[in-house]
């Protein structure tokens, strides 16, 4: 069985979850406590040796990590990540994007929002936020005529992008501010289904500043 190593209120370990989800793949799950430094423990860096969850161990021992790479082998063969050499490639664009404008920009006011680190980084704050408006807007700007990121279908494109995306709101961006984008939450939302709750970094005990 695969095992998923993970932390509960990260939404990178989130896409995954939804993904196993969507394709009925049984896993166990290994919680990291992240804070106590688990994630830098020799029997994890092993696994990833850049310390991060989320890693996936596949049945034979061998691990993958980080979030989009994971999605990407889970996807393949599925609806999911198509076989057309240029739809999946413009899946791999929003996947590359996803890293380098959602996850590092939205992502991280959002950590700092929420668990009370937004001061001792307030320096690279004001720049965060103008680079999550221009990420915001390049997202709107994408969804104008097309009801997912790559047509007509959910991808594993949609759900990385919305995984931090659409938490947008707690680090006080206005999802109203960008109609197209805030109805393809929607869609996604809904193309996912329940069952796959955001959890609080409060939930943690070890999480806060």
């Amino acid at each position: 069985m695969l095992t998923l190593h993970d932390y509960l209120p990260s939404q990178n370990g989130w896409k995954v979850r939804v993904l196993l989800g969507l394709l009925d793949i049984s896993y166990d799950s290994r919680l990291v406590s992240i804070f106590e430094g688990k994630s830098r423990a020799d029997a994890f860096l092993a696994l990833n040796p850049a310390g991060a969850v989320p890693v996936l161990q596949l049945e034979n021992g061998s691990a993958i990590a980080e979030s989009n790479a994971i999605l990407t082998y889970l996807a393949e063969g599925t609806r999911f990540l198509p076989a057309d050499r240029y739809r999946r490639a413009k899946v791999m664009q929003w996947l590359f994007f996803e890293q380098y404008n959602v996850e590092p920009v939205i992502g991280s006011l959002r950590f700092w929002t929420l668990t009370g680190r937004l001061d001792r980084n307030q320096a690279m704050v004001a720049g965060k936020r103008e680079a999550g408006a221009r990420t915001l807007a390049a997202i709107n700007r994408s969804l104008a005529d097309t009801p997912f990121l790559v047509g007509n279908d959910l991808t594993i494109a949609d759900i990385a992008v919305y995984a931090y995306s659409h938490r947008a709101e707690d680090c006080d961006f206005s999802l109203p501010d960008y109609p197209a984008f805030a109805a393809w939450a929607g869609r996604v939302r809904d193309a996912i289904g329940p069952g796959y709750p955001v959890h609080p970094y409060s939930i943690d005990p070890h999480s806060g500043a």
